[in-house]
């Protein structure tokens, strides 16, 4: 199984790209390393790992790595709302452009796995889980590009889109401003948090289980493709004040209270159903708890605030 990964180096296609590698794959990673990251160190004594440093919007780049490949996985882009907004036009040419570039230059064989966040439905009906048939509505530009690429990808077809709830977990590209990495930190060294809009519900899920659910999508490709799925954790569509209680019972130290006034600059707030994934096989491994419990041991490694993407 040859693969192309592009933006492999970030937060999630750091551990991606050494689970694959520990599956056997052939993984080529395209990447400009904005970050001047060096997450992948650990996978350079691989005979079955390549890697180029580049841009996933340049088709001189891009055409020649695509060539050979059986499974494409888009990971290059701009990630999250503040980020998007520093710098729209890139937002709209990494998020989209290069999408539709990387679906013009492939050949229709070739099989597209494309992660989307969930933050496409924007702001959900009060009680009412948001599925795969919900309407889309997404409230960033973020969101926006996230959704129209996604469309370009399922219209080309042979192809799987998973709808990601907020990643959490420990990465050897590391992010801090991710919620529950940032309130973890938070309560591990300012033990204390404040909160806009506590009531704001999210959902939620493991970085490896968002690795797993790519090799889940691999092995399970004919019977999976061409239709987008919700991956998260069931027991996780929590507020921002449910999920610092559950933080507190962890770190009894930390305590946390809700501003009267402001506002989140990200006004998502939906309850999902995973319904359709788990129908699949597809099961997470990592629970909030257990998430939480790996991050406190990773705090005790890094400190630094160079660990965020804006």
């Amino acid at each position: 199984m040859r693969i192309l990964i592009t933006g492999g180096a970030g937060y999630i296609g750091s551990v991606l790209t050494k689970v694959f590698l520990d599956k056997g794959f052939e993984v080529t990673v395209l990447d400009n390393f904005l970050y001047s990251q060096n997450s992948l160190l650990d996978c350079c004594s691989y005979e079955t790992f390549n890697v180029v440093r580049g841009d996933c919007r340049d088709e001189n780049t891009l055409k020649p790595l695509l060539k050979d490949k059986d499974v494409i996985i888009p990971l290059a882009a701009l990630v999250g709302a503040p980020l998007c907004d520093m710098d729209r036009t890139a937002a709209v040419t990494v998020n989209l452009e290069a999408i539709r570039l990387l679906c013009r230059l492939s050949s229709p064989s070739q099989q597209i796995l494309y992660p989307v966040t969930n933050s496409g439905y924007g702001i959900g009906e009060k009680g009412k889980f948001c599925t795969e048939e919900s309407p889309l509505k997404p409230i960033s530009l973020y969101g926006e590009t996230k959704v129209k690429a996604e469309q370009v990808v399922l219209d080309r077809g042979n192809a799987i889109s998973f709808r990601l709830a907020t990643v959490f977990g420990v990465s050897p590209r590391m992010r801090l401003d991710l919620l529950v990495n940032d309130f973890v930190y938070r309560a591990v060294f300012d033990r204390t948090a404040v909160l806009f809009e506590g009531h704001f519900k999210r959902n939620f899920i493991h970085v490896r289980d968002v690795a797993k659910v790519f090799c889940h999508g691999i092995s399970n490709f004919e019977s999976m493709k061409d239709r987008p799925y919700n991956v998260g954790l069931e027991d996780a569509n929590l507020s921002k004040v449910e999920l610092c209680q559950l933080i507190q019972k962890m770190i009894p130290k930390f305590a946390f209270l809700e501003a009267p006034i402001g506002e989140d600059p990200d006004k998502r707030d939906y309850i999902v159903s995973n319904a359709r994934i788990l129908s699949t096989g597809y099961t997470p491994d990592w629970n909030l708890e257990r998430g939480i419990k790996e991050l406190v041991k990773c705090y005790t490694i890094i400190k630094r605030s160079m660990y965020a993407n804006i």
